[in-house]
């Protein structure tokens, strides 16, 4: 009898996140790759390092993607459920800590707050926007500062007198800290500061008018920074909780969801397998007319018709691409290709 798994995808911008769940909810493997801004390639190594390390005598009983290419992904691997990064990080946080009340997520190129009240999702922020905060910012300081991204946080945590550091914008931020180094102070105090102006920044924006009540999770790649970590438990006077796998958590909650997919329907996976064929797919950038937000859409095609699409804040293509079947020139819309 083979041994059933349940996969979960999450594909963003930064990262390709892949997790594979026993029966009874704990993680059998797990790959945290870089996407490169080649979610398909990507995607495809993942399933196959998957594969090899898995074997033959293995089957995936479903199937769930989430993230920004969560509608590709789900294309390419034949999912069984599709659902955005709330639904996904929520219902990873609520398996960890079955009384959670708030989840932080800080990911590679956005954050978002989420609040549970009995289980269920009751409010939540986004910021996509600006980069402030993020882990491709936090990437780019410590490459500027010539320290490891893995030592960061410990510098933070080893500051006597952190500076003030202007966090609200990833370019004041970035200058400010040029400022303060030209002004003689240590590394370790500015690292400080960042993460306090990082956090300070979080707390004034995503969480503004919000209730943060305890249990607090913190998730997202940005939680293994220490300082960071250390910088919300001294704003918010309270305990903060890392899962084991923080960094997957959108990738174990899309497969948590399989799971309960699964349970419910009548038939077989739509799984397709470990090597998805991708050879009639077609990726084409879109600039949509129909507003001033002129957003750049990413668009997959599969012969000349419309399968998924990303990039639209209104989420009005995404909503199109995930009927399947619409023509990829659609006369009612204003699209420059």
């Amino acid at each position: 009898m083979k041994i059933g798994y349940y996969l979960g995808v999450d594909v963003g911008s930064v990262s390709t996140d892949l997790v594979l769940m026993e029966e009874d909810g704990s993680i059998a493997d797990k790959l945290y790759l870089k996407t490169g801004g080649q979610p398909i390639e990507t995607l495809k190594r993942g399933l196959k390092e998957l594969s090899r390390k898995i074997g033959s005598d293995t089957e995936i009983r479903a199937a769930g993607t989430t993230g920004s290419g969560r509608q590709l992904a789900g294309l390419l691997i034949g999912a069984d459920v599709v659902k955005n990064e709330i639904t996904a990080h929520a219902a990873a946080a609520c398996r960890f800590v079955p009384d959670v009340r708030t989840i932080l997520e800080i990911g590679g190129q956005d954050s978002k707050i989420i609040l549970v009240r009995d289980g269920m999702v009751c409010d939540f922020a986004m910021n996509t926007v600006c980069a402030a905060g993020t882990g491709s910012f936090l990437d780019r300081q410590a490459a500027r500062l010539e320290i490891p991204i893995e030592e960061f946080g410990g510098y933070a945590l080893r500051a006597r007198h952190p500076v003030r550091i202007a966090g609200r914008c990833a370019v004041f931020a970035e200058s400010d800290m040029i400022h303060k180094q030209q002004g003689g102070h240590c590394s370790e105090d500015i690292i400080a500061g960042l993460c306090e102006a990082l956090v300070r920044n979080y707390l004034n924006n995503l969480a503004k008018g919000k209730e943060i009540c305890a249990p607090v999770v913190f998730q997202g790649g940005v939680a293994a920074n220490v300082g960071i970590a250390a910088a919300f438990e001294r704003s918010l006077q309270m305990k903060i909780l890392i899962p084991p796998h923080y960094e997957v958590m959108g990738a174990y909650g899309a497969a948590l969801l399989a799971q309960e997919e699964a349970r419910a329907r009548v038939g077989k996976t739509r799984f397709s397998g470990f090597d998805p064929s991708v050879d009639d797919f077609a990726v084409k950038s879109a600039e949509c007319a129909d507003c001033p937000n002129n957003c750049e859409i990413i668009r997959i095609e599969n012969r000349g018709v419309l399968m998924a699409c990303w990039g639209d804040r209104c989420g009005k293509w995404n909503a199109q691409a995930a009927k399947s079947g619409i023509p990829a020139q659609n006369p009612k819309s204003a699209v420059r290709i």
